[in-house]
């Protein structure tokens, strides 16, 4: 998962590409980038690290111009510890392109092969962002004769991307001297939105990949990047939108509001924050349910993500609702720290329990969701520790046993908890007296009751259903095979990168 950012604007617009990478950060702390242009000269900026680690004063006096891209990355195709993929993405032909991507491609290793064949172009790391830049580079280098790029010639390539790439993804791109250009996978797995503004009577555009980053800059929420929508933006402003795939259809990510995104976003029509309330209902249903005799006490969330839907839990059944872990705001989101040995470090860096207010009570838990179960698993520990009776575990959203392939970092069927598990056993794994999922009907419920027109749903972790059509068990295989393989050299290296990150930090606090 990662964030994207693009501007085109009547003035400089790297304080805005700052700013609106600063809250998307919790879209991705691996690395993060910026490029600018003026003219036809790109500017470019971007490093390892947190967004307040890799830009500093005199970064930004150079991120010169009125147009620009950004991107914060969190790794799922490639490694986590090469700066060569830290994005955005740079060709030089034609005319000079730079692009960043949020999600994750199923068929690089054809298209590399395609590359190197046919196209004749060189893919530098094993990013699938670099790939897909390539690809999109090449088709416009087809259709373009001479110095002039037309409107048709920028939907034509991206048509043909759609042809050729499959996955999920969300681009935001420059062309040197001609302006911006976005698009959206023909599903709209992950979400684009666009913002607009007004300057001295003229308008600006903001692409990103939640709205939360158009609202810190102050543009309007326009509308989202249609599934297989392909938007122009020329240097000076005028906007060309039209529809470049020929089978398109909106199945967003369902994690996207379980999870990953923040509550204050709307995606898709949707607001996250009150898709997480209706959670919360659902969730209180199952509970009612699969706990007829209630013996709890109180209900405390899982900072942060889980708030709403434990505290809408609570009011449907009840029951007090407290805050029981205080939460560490200097650390990372576990979940998208690369490496289990780092996991299970943070998770008690991050948490500290009020112990009071688990001492001689039965407790429910509720978190958004069980992946891994090694936080969980710590968590249930210092419920115990901090003198609880009993320790439910309540997660809004359903079971995860499956790999997802579109851009979130859980591809090995080994490493997912639930996997081959009952809820039974899965408590038991974790030291939970019961554990409660979300169906996930529910789950589907509680985010089409806020956007009628969102039928359908991306959902593969959940129930092992590919929207694509082309992840086969072979492609599973594959992927889960090269994951172990890297495994123990990741784990190295991610440590290694958090204790040089924090020492980067306490360097910065002495200066």
């Amino acid at each position: 998962m990662c964030g994207i950012l693009g501007v085109v604007g009547q003035s400089p617009v790297n304080q805005m590409l700052y700013d609106g990478l600063q809250v998307l950060q919790h879209r991705g702390q691996d690395a993060a980038g910026i490029v600018t242009a003026s003219g036809k000269t790109f500017h470019m900026h971007k490093g390892s690290g947190m967004v307040r680690d890799v830009f500093r004063t005199r970064n930004m006096r150079s991120l010169n111009g009125n147009a620009g891209i950004a991107h914060v990355r969190y790794p799922t195709a490639g490694s986590a510890s090469n700066l060569a993929e830290a994005q955005p993405f740079y060709v030089n032909s034609p005319f000079g392109i730079v692009l960043a991507h949020n999600g994750n491609l199923t068929n690089t290793d054809e298209l590399k092969a395609e590359m190197y064949r046919h196209d004749l172009r060189h893919i530098n790391t094993n990013s699938d962002s670099e790939v897909l830049l390539n690809v999109f580079a090449h088709e416009l280098a087809g259709r373009t004769e001479g110095f002039d790029l037309t409107v048709d010639a920028v939907f034509g390539a991206i048509a043909a991307v759609h042809r050729r790439v499959r996955g999920a993804y969300a681009v935001v791109a420059l062309i040197a001297g001609y302006g911006l250009v976005a698009f959206r996978d023909p599903h709209g797995i992950r979400p684009l939105v666009i913002g607009t503004s007004e300057l001295d009577g003229r308008a600006e555009y903001m692409f990103a990949s939640e709205s939360v980053a158009l609202d810190c800059s102050g543009f309007t929420l326009l509308r989202d990047v249609q599934p297989g929508e392909g938007v122009f933006v020329t240097a000076d402003g005028d906007f060309h939108a039209r529809q470049c795939a020929e089978h398109p259809r909106l199945a967003p990510c369902l994690f996207e509001y379980v999870y990953f995104a923040r509550p204050d976003s709307i995606i898709d029509g949707a607001s996250v924050y009150q898709a997480r309330l209706i959670m919360g209902e659902k969730l209180a249903d199952k509970v009612r349910r699969s706990l007829p005799q209630i013996d709890i006490d109180v209900v405390m969330p899982i900072p942060d993500t889980s708030r709403p839907s434990a505290l809408q839990l609570a009011n449907h059944l009840g029951l007090p609702y407290r805050e029981g872990f205080i939460k560490n705001r200097y650390i990372g989101r576990t979940f998208i720290m690369p490496g289990q040995a780092v996991r299970r470090k943070s998770v008690r860096q991050k948490l500290n329990p009020v112990a009071c207010e688990f001492r001689g009570r039965n407790v429910l838990l509720v978190d958004d969701s069980i992946v891994r179960g090694t936080t969980s698993k710590e968590i249930v520990q210092m419920a115990r520790d901090a003198g609880a009776k009993k320790v439910y575990f309540a997660s809004a959203a359903p079971a995860v046993r499956f790999p997802n392939v579109y851009g979130i970092d859980m591809p090995t069927r080994e490493e997912l908890l639930a996997t081959g598990r009952t809820e039974e056993e899965i408590a038991a794994e974790i030291g939970a007296d019961a554990v409660i999922y979300q169906d996930l009907q529910a789950l589907r419920e509680a985010v089409h009751s806020l956007n009628p027109q969102l039928r359908e749903f991306e959902t593969s972790c959940f129930d092992g259903e590919y929207i694509t059509g082309d992840i086969t068990e072979d492609y599973l295989r594959a992927i889960e095979c090269a994951r172990s393989a890297n495994k123990g050299g990741l784990q190295e290296e991610s440590g290694s990168r958090l204790i040089d990150l924090n020492l980067n930090v306490a360097e910065q606090n002495l200066i």
